[in-house]
């Protein structure tokens, strides 16, 4: 766990920080939706995550992505369903997170989201309220790339317009992406949802 007085902004990731994950529900909605056998949802949560890295790069339109998930195309009707289901999945959020994080807003600390994500949750979640607190907002599918690749990270450090990457924490659910994160120089904090760390690590920087 990284402790620093030291910090002049945040780079936070989404999903797993911000971001609740899906529910079992949630899924088992999903796959319904997409009329996949009860007794699969592993087969159906393998075949949701094999093509998703270039669909969250851009790479692939919802359609093209949804297709490769069923085997087939999806009419327009089912592909609205598939991805409004996808999108809810992704939009609950930890009020516990948020309300460190405005403590950080309102010490003045810059904060930018760097996420892997598609473009359309990426245009819901610019919607959301605490979407306001980021300096800038970063999407895998705007910017061409997916973390861990070191482009996404320069992104980010340009974004938060500091220029040392040692005075940058980045934060993220995945120790892939933290490691990446600290071969680029940032410091980095993998989040496991104990919000202690996340304070431990922020609060001595806000007061």
């Amino acid at each position: 766990m990284t402790r620093t007085t030291h910090l002049d902004a945040v780079i936070l990731d989404y999903n797993g920080v911000i971001g609740r994950q899906p529910t079992h529900d949630q899924w088992v909605r999903l796959s319904r939706t997409a009329a996949w056998p009860d007794d699969d949802l592993t087969g159906f949560q393998r075949a949701f995550w094999s093509a998703r890295e270039p669909y969250d790069a851009g790479q692939l339109s919802d359609l093209a992505y949804r297709a490769r998930v069923l085997g087939s195309h999806p009419g327009p009707r089912l592909l609205d369903e598939l991805r409004t289901a996808d999108t809810a999945m992704w939009t609950g959020t930890d009020d516990r997170v948020l309300a460190v994080l405005r403590r950080v807003h309102r010490a003045g600390l810059p904060m930018v989201l760097l996420s892997n994500a598609p473009a359309h949750l990426s245009d819901v979640l610019d919607t959301h309220d605490w979407r306001r607190m980021m300096h800038q907002a970063l999407y895998s599918a705007r910017l061409q790339v997916c973390k861990p690749d070191p482009a996404a990270y320069e992104h980010a450090l340009k974004a938060t317009g500091v220029k040392d990457p040692q005075r940058v924490l980045f934060v993220d659910d995945r120790a892939d992406n933290c490691r990446a994160a600290e071969e680029v120089g940032l410091r980095a904090l993998h989040y496991t949802g104990n919000l202690a760390d996340l304070e431990a690590t922020l609060m001595p920087v806000v007061g």
